[in-house]
């Protein structure tokens, strides 16, 4: 008995095709042979049926689905009695939840689904936990008994009797103009309740939208207005589900301040955040999630900031002895240093001159440099210094103005992955792939480097214009690989397997340090006149770029990922006199 609860299966109705196969799940289970009913489905059903009581974990089923459709899970021990919600039979369960202080920001982190935005959503009391009785709901006092002794007792408590006000910023923000008509300055003039319009307008560089029609504006707009309508009402719960993408890295900090300005001693605010540095500056404690996405989700007890992002990490909780994944990830990135006389034989040798590009009222300044093979260039700067206009010109997508008169700017063989993804293919993954890169999606070494770490493969049999706005960028990034340059966490490998250099615009510092050999720093006005300068080392560049920024980082001990100095502390102060606004430690 205790076996059986500890398993579940997971049918997923995008794949699920009964009309389209043979059953072949129900004809192949051992325990149908038996005369028991573990799989009901016919050629008239919408999607199988998995009793999970009764199945016995063969994965028979999995192996002989022809679309993939079946998973079969051995949960870890004890878990089932901690079930907080299922949305129905053989789909995602989520185990336990976040629990919020009063006060203090909690951060949740953890892969894509795997449960934080359901988190949000029952802790905004939007979403009524089941405690896994989909067919057989309890009632408020059922579960408030249910989390009897714990916060969340009193957090629910709080929820019903209307004393609580739960705001959600969404974590798709490009949904926002089907919901939100009217201009920028309306809207928020609309929901002022905290008369704070003008401060946030401010701090989140909103002042020159103001007149502009919600649904025109950019990614990065429309996150700081939903990220300002959220900010500017009064609430006693505000949640942010994933603030800061779109944005450059100087509106992360910004909007990472305006979150922790919410703060009073009896509110509530709950951060989830992909981005690491972000999360680690304005979490008080935070929450991991682990199990298997799109499966279920485990969250865990709160950590400290500094264990709980190390725990994520290192893919293992040590309260309960349980490691969900296979291996730790660490940061260690050393200087690089001044290439050998045998590297630079080894390695060729690309070089690009000194070249501008006026656009409008914008000018960009490109200094000369040169790059070699199998190597990562990473260009840091605001939005709007000029970071794609650099891209377009080494691609020869946009023709120089002036150029330095020795050089012409060489004829690269650019593949080129843009910032936003418009799906017009009418057709499956499959066949867009097989269409644009069909000699590169054949080959195993492809397929090891790029397909099976982007999870390409869940998601061949899919429309393109059906696709999310993550599963839209991973099928991007597999076609700008496929075309053979790089650009983004995948590429490490395969970059040096391909010989191929890769220029990437990437905002999340973690991710940025990680990626980097070298980096193009970006200076100037934004949008006015900004220069590019020639590729420079790690340390140097982020030096140079953090000066800029007025913030420092110091570097954790146990995997060495940045962490971002909170400003004016004793480290900050201390690095900032020396001059060592990025920390390397060999």
């Amino acid at each position: 008995m205790a076996d059986r609860l500890t398993r579940i299966a997971i049918v997923s109705s995008d794949r699920c095709k009964p009309k389209k196969c043979r059953q072949e799940c129900k004809k192949s289970c051992p325990v149908v042979m038996t005369g028991k009913l573990c799989i009901e489905v016919s050629s008239t059903s919408k999607i199988a049926f998995i009793s999970e009581e009764l199945c016995i974990g063969c994965g028979i089923c999995v192996k002989k689905c022809p679309f993939e459709a079946i998973q079969i899970i051995n949960l870890p021990k004890d878990l089932d009695k901690d079930t907080t919600h299922r949305y129905g039979p053989n789909t995602f369960k989520l185990h336990r939840l976040p629990v919020p202080r009063p006060g203090q920001v909690l951060g949740l982190v953890g892969t894509n689904g795997i449960g934080k935005s359901t988190a949000l959503k029952v802790l905004a009391g939007k979403l009524k936990p089941n405690l896994g009785r989909f067919d057989n709901p309890p009632d408020w006092q059922e579960i408030l008994t249910y989390f009897r002794g714990s916060e969340l007792q009193n957090y629910f408590t709080r929820i019903l009797e209307d004393n609580l006000k739960a705001i959600i910023k969404p974590q798709y923000v490009d949904h926002i103009p089907k919901a939100v008509r009217g201009n920028v300055n309306e809207v928020l003039s609309q929901k002022d309740e905290r008369e704070m319009k003008l401060e946030l307008c401010k701090d989140l560089d909103l002042n020159q939208v103001l007149d502009r029609d919600v649904g025109d504006l950019s990614g990065g707009e429309l996150q700081r207005f939903a990220i300002a309508v959220v900010a500017i009402q009064h609430a006693e719960i505000y949640m942010f589900d994933e603030p800061s993408s779109y944005l450059d890295v100087k509106q992360r900090l910004k909007a990472a301040q305006v979150v922790r300005s919410l703060l009073r001693p009896n509110s509530y605010v709950i951060v989830v955040e992909h981005d690491l540095s972000v999360l680690d500056y304005l979490s008080d404690f935070i929450c991991c999630l682990y199990g298997k996405p799109g499966a279920y989700g485990v969250v865990t007890l709160p950590f400290s900031v500094r264990e709980g992002i190390n725990i994520f990490l290192a893919g293992f909780v040590p309260t309960e002895n349980l490691r969900f994944r296979d291996e730790s990830l660490t940061f260690k990135v050393a200087e690089t240093p001044q290439e050998s006389a045998e590297e630079i034989r080894t390695y060729a040798r690309y070089k690009y001159p000194s070249m501008s590009k006026t656009q409008g009222g914008f000018k960009l300044t490109v200094k000369e440099g040169d790059f070699t093979d199998s190597q990562i260039i990473v260009m840091l700067g605001e939005n709007g210094t000029g970071k794609t206009t650099f891209i377009r010109l080494l691609a020869g997508l946009l023709k120089p103005d002036e150029k330095g008169e020795e050089d012409e700017v060489p004829e690269f063989n650019v593949s080129y992955k843009p910032q936003k993804i418009s799906p017009k293919f009418t057709s499956t993954v499959r066949h867009l792939l097989h269409q644009k890169i069909r000699d590169s999606y054949m080959h195993p070494q492809f397929n090891t480097d790029v397909m099976k770490p982007l999870q390409i493969e869940a998601l061949m049999d899919q429309d393109v214009i059906n696709l999310s706005g993550g599963e839209l960028q991973r099928v991007a990034l597999c076609l700008c690989l496929g075309k053979r340059i790089v650009a983004a966490k995948v590429i490490k490998r395969f970059i040096l397997h391909a010989k191929k250099t890769a220029f990437v615009v990437e905002h999340d510092f973690i991710m940025a340090t990680y990626l980097a050999d070298r980096v193009i720093v970006y200076e100037g006005r934004p949008s006015v006149n900004c220069s590019a300068n020639a590729p420079q080392s790690l340390l140097t560049g982020m030096n140079l770029f953090l000066s800029h920024l007025d913030i420092t980082f110091r570097r954790d001990p146990t995997n060495f990922r940045p962490r971002i100095n909170k400003l004016d502390s004793t480290k900050d102060r201390e690095q900032k006199s020396a001059g060592s606004y990025y920390y390397l430690d060999d």
